[in-house]
Protein backbone atom coordinates (compact mmCIF):
# COMPACT_ATOMS: atom_id res chain seq x y z
CA UNK A 1 0.00 0.00 0.00
CA UNK A 2 1.55 3.12 -0.96
CA UNK A 3 1.48 6.50 0.98
CA UNK A 4 -1.31 8.26 -1.19
CA UNK A 5 -3.33 5.62 -0.29
CA UNK A 6 -2.93 5.09 3.39
CA UNK A 7 -2.92 9.48 3.56
CA UNK A 8 -6.60 8.69 1.44
CA UNK A 9 -7.58 5.91 3.90
CA UNK A 10 -7.18 8.17 7.09
CA UNK A 11 -9.54 10.66 5.43
CA UNK A 12 -12.82 10.86 7.32
CA UNK A 13 -15.50 9.63 4.72
CA UNK A 14 -17.39 12.92 3.58
CA UNK A 15 -20.93 11.20 3.67
CA UNK A 16 -20.46 9.82 7.31
CA UNK A 17 -19.37 13.29 8.45
CA UNK A 18 -22.04 14.89 6.91
CA UNK A 19 -24.30 12.12 7.72
CA UNK A 20 -23.19 12.96 11.80
CA UNK A 21 -23.52 16.43 11.24
CA UNK A 22 -26.99 15.97 10.00
CA UNK A 23 -27.95 13.63 12.97
CA UNK A 24 -26.57 15.57 15.49
CA UNK A 25 -27.83 18.98 14.43
CA UNK A 26 -31.84 17.53 13.96
CA UNK A 27 -31.05 16.22 18.17
CA UNK A 28 -30.09 19.66 18.79
CA UNK A 29 -33.19 21.37 17.08
CA UNK A 30 -35.92 18.40 16.84
CA UNK A 31 -38.48 21.62 16.53
CA UNK A 32 -37.02 23.62 13.90
CA UNK A 33 -36.65 19.80 11.97
CA UNK A 34 -39.91 18.86 13.24
CA UNK A 35 -41.65 22.39 11.29
CA UNK A 36 -38.94 22.19 8.51
CA UNK A 37 -40.23 18.09 7.29
CA UNK A 38 -44.17 19.34 7.80
CA UNK A 39 -43.32 22.45 5.57
CA UNK A 40 -42.29 19.83 3.00
CA UNK A 41 -45.55 17.64 3.51
CA UNK A 42 -47.55 20.03 2.95
CA UNK A 43 -45.48 21.44 -0.12
CA UNK A 44 -45.92 18.15 -1.53
CA UNK A 45 -49.42 18.06 -0.74
CA UNK A 46 -50.26 21.52 -1.79
CA UNK A 47 -48.72 20.36 -5.42
CA UNK A 48 -50.59 16.97 -5.81
CA UNK A 49 -53.45 18.77 -4.39
CA UNK A 50 -52.91 21.38 -6.92
CA UNK A 51 -52.66 19.14 -9.79
CA UNK A 52 -56.20 17.36 -8.47
CA UNK A 53 -57.46 20.60 -8.80
CA UNK A 54 -56.61 21.83 -12.35
CA UNK A 55 -57.80 17.97 -13.45
CA UNK A 56 -60.87 19.06 -11.98
CA UNK A 57 -61.56 21.74 -13.56
CA UNK A 58 -60.23 20.71 -16.61
CA UNK A 59 -62.61 18.29 -16.88
CA UNK A 60 -65.66 20.63 -15.97
CA UNK A 61 -64.28 22.96 -18.68
CA UNK A 62 -64.07 20.21 -21.26
CA UNK A 63 -68.24 19.27 -20.31
CA UNK A 64 -69.16 22.78 -20.85
CA UNK A 65 -67.54 22.93 -24.05
CA UNK A 66 -68.87 20.14 -25.10
CA UNK A 67 -72.55 21.77 -24.24
CA UNK A 68 -71.36 25.11 -26.19
CA UNK A 69 -70.58 23.04 -29.55
CA UNK A 70 -73.79 21.38 -29.14
CA UNK A 71 -75.38 24.89 -29.32
CA UNK A 72 -73.03 25.75 -31.98
CA UNK A 73 -73.91 23.28 -34.20
CA UNK A 74 -77.35 22.84 -33.66
CA UNK A 75 -79.07 22.93 -37.07
CA UNK A 76 -81.31 26.18 -37.91
CA UNK A 77 -84.91 25.59 -38.29
CA UNK A 78 -86.93 26.80 -41.16
CA UNK A 79 -90.10 28.42 -40.35
CA UNK A 80 -92.91 26.50 -39.95
CA UNK A 81 -90.74 23.15 -39.50
CA UNK A 82 -91.21 20.85 -36.58
CA UNK A 83 -88.65 20.32 -34.07
CA UNK A 84 -88.80 17.12 -31.50
CA UNK A 85 -90.04 18.32 -27.86
CA UNK A 86 -87.69 19.45 -25.92
CA UNK A 87 -85.18 20.28 -28.71
CA UNK A 88 -83.74 23.57 -28.62
CA UNK A 89 -83.70 25.55 -31.93
CA UNK A 90 -82.48 28.89 -33.74
CA UNK A 91 -84.34 30.28 -36.64
CA UNK A 92 -81.06 31.93 -37.67
CA UNK A 93 -77.29 31.92 -37.33
CA UNK A 94 -77.10 35.24 -35.58
CA UNK A 95 -79.13 34.06 -33.00
CA UNK A 96 -77.53 30.63 -32.73
CA UNK A 97 -74.14 32.36 -32.46
CA UNK A 98 -75.25 34.69 -29.70
CA UNK A 99 -76.59 31.73 -27.70
CA UNK A 100 -73.13 30.13 -28.20
CA UNK A 101 -71.29 32.95 -27.65
CA UNK A 102 -72.71 33.73 -24.18
CA UNK A 103 -71.61 30.02 -23.32
CA UNK A 104 -67.96 30.28 -24.98
CA UNK A 105 -67.25 33.84 -22.92
CA UNK A 106 -68.17 32.20 -19.95
CA UNK A 107 -66.14 28.94 -20.03
CA UNK A 108 -63.17 31.14 -21.20
CA UNK A 109 -63.37 33.20 -18.15
CA UNK A 110 -64.06 30.52 -15.37
CA UNK A 111 -61.23 28.34 -17.16
CA UNK A 112 -59.03 30.37 -18.67
CA UNK A 113 -56.12 28.18 -18.09
CA UNK A 114 -57.22 25.25 -19.20
CA UNK A 115 -56.92 23.81 -22.79
CA UNK A 116 -60.80 23.69 -22.95
CA UNK A 117 -60.93 27.27 -21.46
CA UNK A 118 -58.63 28.75 -24.20
CA UNK A 119 -60.41 26.53 -27.59
CA UNK A 120 -63.11 28.70 -25.53
CA UNK A 121 -62.24 32.23 -26.07
CA UNK A 122 -60.95 31.19 -29.44
CA UNK A 123 -65.45 29.93 -30.46
CA UNK A 124 -65.93 33.39 -28.56
CA UNK A 125 -63.71 34.93 -31.29
CA UNK A 126 -65.63 33.72 -34.34
CA UNK A 127 -69.13 34.07 -32.29
CA UNK A 128 -68.69 37.19 -32.31
CA UNK A 129 -67.88 37.36 -35.98
CA UNK A 130 -71.01 35.62 -36.76
CA UNK A 131 -72.78 37.79 -34.92
CA UNK A 132 -71.36 41.13 -36.46
CA UNK A 133 -69.63 42.36 -33.30
CA UNK A 134 -66.47 43.16 -35.34
CA UNK A 135 -64.77 45.17 -32.57
CA UNK A 136 -65.38 42.48 -29.89
CA UNK A 137 -64.20 39.65 -32.43
CA UNK A 138 -61.04 41.43 -33.02
CA UNK A 139 -59.77 41.84 -29.60
CA UNK A 140 -60.83 38.46 -28.62
CA UNK A 141 -59.12 37.38 -31.45
CA UNK A 142 -55.73 39.26 -30.38
CA UNK A 143 -55.75 37.85 -27.19
CA UNK A 144 -55.72 34.21 -28.68
CA UNK A 145 -53.28 35.04 -31.20
CA UNK A 146 -51.25 36.10 -28.47
CA UNK A 147 -51.05 32.90 -26.65
CA UNK A 148 -48.33 30.60 -26.60
CA UNK A 149 -50.23 27.43 -28.31
CA UNK A 150 -48.83 28.35 -31.82
CA UNK A 151 -51.27 26.03 -33.20
CA UNK A 152 -54.56 27.67 -31.50
CA UNK A 153 -52.52 30.81 -32.09
CA UNK A 154 -52.07 30.30 -36.02
CA UNK A 155 -56.06 29.57 -35.85
CA UNK A 156 -57.12 32.85 -34.14
CA UNK A 157 -54.60 34.67 -37.13
CA UNK A 158 -56.19 33.27 -39.79
CA UNK A 159 -59.98 34.17 -38.41
CA UNK A 160 -58.34 38.06 -38.13
CA UNK A 161 -57.38 38.16 -41.67
CA UNK A 162 -60.98 36.93 -42.98
CA UNK A 163 -62.42 39.58 -40.39
CA UNK A 164 -60.07 42.19 -41.70
CA UNK A 165 -61.02 40.90 -45.20
CA UNK A 166 -64.65 41.35 -44.62
CA UNK A 167 -64.01 45.10 -42.86
CA UNK A 168 -62.29 46.51 -45.87
CA UNK A 169 -58.75 45.98 -44.30
CA UNK A 170 -57.37 44.14 -47.07
CA UNK A 171 -53.89 45.39 -46.33
CA UNK A 172 -53.81 44.18 -43.07
CA UNK A 173 -55.03 41.04 -44.12
CA UNK A 174 -52.03 40.57 -46.73
CA UNK A 175 -49.92 40.99 -43.66
CA UNK A 176 -51.55 38.24 -41.99
CA UNK A 177 -51.96 35.81 -44.75
CA UNK A 178 -48.02 36.01 -45.97
CA UNK A 179 -47.05 35.67 -41.88
CA UNK A 180 -48.88 32.34 -41.91
CA UNK A 181 -47.58 31.49 -45.00
CA UNK A 182 -44.61 31.66 -43.54
CA UNK A 183 -45.36 29.46 -40.57
CA UNK A 184 -45.40 25.77 -40.02
CA UNK A 185 -48.32 25.69 -38.24
CA UNK A 186 -50.55 22.68 -38.28
CA UNK A 187 -53.69 24.11 -37.57
CA UNK A 188 -53.01 26.40 -40.79
CA UNK A 189 -50.26 24.80 -43.09
CA UNK A 190 -48.35 27.49 -44.97
CA UNK A 191 -50.24 26.58 -48.05
CA UNK A 192 -53.40 27.10 -47.04
CA UNK A 193 -52.56 31.11 -46.25
CA UNK A 194 -51.30 31.29 -49.47
CA UNK A 195 -54.81 29.56 -50.92
CA UNK A 196 -56.80 31.91 -48.96
CA UNK A 197 -55.04 35.08 -50.16
CA UNK A 198 -55.18 34.00 -53.59
CA UNK A 199 -58.96 33.48 -52.77
CA UNK A 200 -58.91 36.91 -51.59
CA UNK A 201 -56.97 38.88 -54.48
CA UNK A 202 -59.94 36.50 -56.89
CA UNK A 203 -62.25 38.46 -54.83
CA UNK A 204 -61.50 41.70 -55.55
CA UNK A 205 -60.04 40.91 -59.58
CA UNK A 206 -56.88 41.14 -58.71
CA UNK A 207 -56.42 38.04 -60.95
CA UNK A 208 -52.79 38.15 -62.03
CA UNK A 209 -51.68 38.49 -58.33
CA UNK A 210 -53.80 35.20 -57.52
CA UNK A 211 -52.70 33.45 -60.99
CA UNK A 212 -49.02 34.11 -59.43
CA UNK A 213 -49.77 32.66 -55.82
CA UNK A 214 -51.61 29.49 -57.76
CA UNK A 215 -48.82 29.17 -59.98
CA UNK A 216 -46.37 28.78 -57.14
CA UNK A 217 -48.10 26.85 -54.98
CA UNK A 218 -48.80 24.07 -57.97
CA UNK A 219 -44.86 23.97 -58.08
CA UNK A 220 -44.12 23.50 -54.54
CA UNK A 221 -46.76 20.90 -53.66
CA UNK A 222 -45.41 18.07 -55.17
CA UNK A 223 -45.35 14.70 -53.48
CA UNK A 224 -42.42 11.98 -53.92
CA UNK A 225 -43.71 11.16 -57.90
CA UNK A 226 -43.60 14.81 -58.79
CA UNK A 227 -47.83 14.74 -58.68
CA UNK A 228 -49.47 17.78 -56.93
CA UNK A 229 -50.08 17.72 -53.45
CA UNK A 230 -53.53 18.33 -51.88
CA UNK A 231 -52.84 22.21 -52.08
CA UNK A 232 -50.97 22.01 -55.52
CA UNK A 233 -54.16 19.89 -56.68
CA UNK A 234 -56.89 22.68 -55.75
CA UNK A 235 -54.09 25.45 -57.33
CA UNK A 236 -53.75 23.57 -60.85
CA UNK A 237 -57.88 23.37 -60.73
CA UNK A 238 -57.60 27.34 -60.11
CA UNK A 239 -55.33 28.16 -62.45
CA UNK A 240 -56.89 25.16 -65.26
CA UNK A 241 -60.76 24.86 -64.61
CA UNK A 242 -62.27 22.02 -65.78
CA UNK A 243 -65.20 22.94 -67.87
CA UNK A 244 -68.63 22.57 -66.62
CA UNK A 245 -70.08 19.35 -67.54
CA UNK A 246 -73.63 18.95 -69.79
CA UNK A 247 -76.51 19.95 -67.25
CA UNK A 248 -79.27 17.13 -67.49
Amino acid sequence: MNNATKQQLKKPDQFVSLTEHGIAWAGNNRRTAAIAAAVAVLAILGSVGGYVGYEHRSTAAATAFGAAMQIYQTPLITPGQQTPPGMKSYATANERAAAANAQFSAIAQRYGLTPSGRLALYFAGLTFMEEGQNGSAESTLKTVAGSWDHDLAASAELALAQLYQQTGRDALAVDVYNQLAKGHATTVPPFLAQLQLAEMYTTEGKTDKAKEIYAKIKDQDKDAKGDPGPAGSIAKDKLDPKPAGPQR
